[in-house]
């Protein structure tokens, strides 16, 4: 693909994340006011966001591939850290809440944490992996025939309709109405 084409793509995309970065914005201009955890987060959301305007750029000025690969993992890497950072704050913050909440009401038994949305999260992603491999190993098979274009398109998406009525029994049985 032409430089320019994905740097347009880049920046696109780059200007719909506002609805990620421009919270993330508000968040570390609110300083204190913030929990740490939820900073940091922010912090991880405008490096990566940054990271991939600098890369549109890039793109758009030099034309080997290496600059805008190094830029991209340069910039990935300081992202991934912070959030990596922000989910350790965050479960300290958990646990310290939780023991505030111990000491004000210590007669109740403190509330089983929900996993629900982690077992979605699981199920979903792993679907979404295995049916883009399924899918990926049918097309380098090179059906030629009907038959084999039909069972090339309905294999992951049959796989990725189990996984999903996978993710979507587990809500419900978790989470009765």
């Amino acid at each position: 693909m032409a430089h320019p084409v994905l740097a347009l793509a880049t920046a696109a995309v780059t200007a719909a994340g506002c609805v990620w970065y421009l919270p993330a914005l508000a968040d570390l201009r609110a300083g204190a006011d913030r929990p740490v955890s939820r900073r940091m987060r922010a912090a991880s959301c405008v490096t990566a966001w940054a990271t991939a305007a600098t890369v549109a750029v890039l793109l758009l000025t030099t034309n080997p591939w290496t600059w805008p690969a190094a830029a991209a993992a340069t910039g990935t890497l300081p992202a991934l850290a912070l959030l990596i950072s922000s989910a350790h704050h965050h479960s300290r913050e958990t646990r310290e809440a939780a023991a505030h909440w111990r000491e004000l009401t210590p007669t109740q038994p403190p509330p089983t944490r929900d996993r629900t949305r982690y077992v979605v999260a699981v199920l979903l992603t792993t679907g979404l992996t295995t049916a883009t491999i399924i899918g990926a190993l049918r097309l380098a098979e090179n059906p030629d025939t009907p038959t084999a274009w039909l069972t090339t398109i309905t294999t992951p998406a049959a796989i990725l309709t189990l996984f999903i009525t996978l993710a979507a029994t587990h809500t419900h049985h978790r989470h009765p109405h």
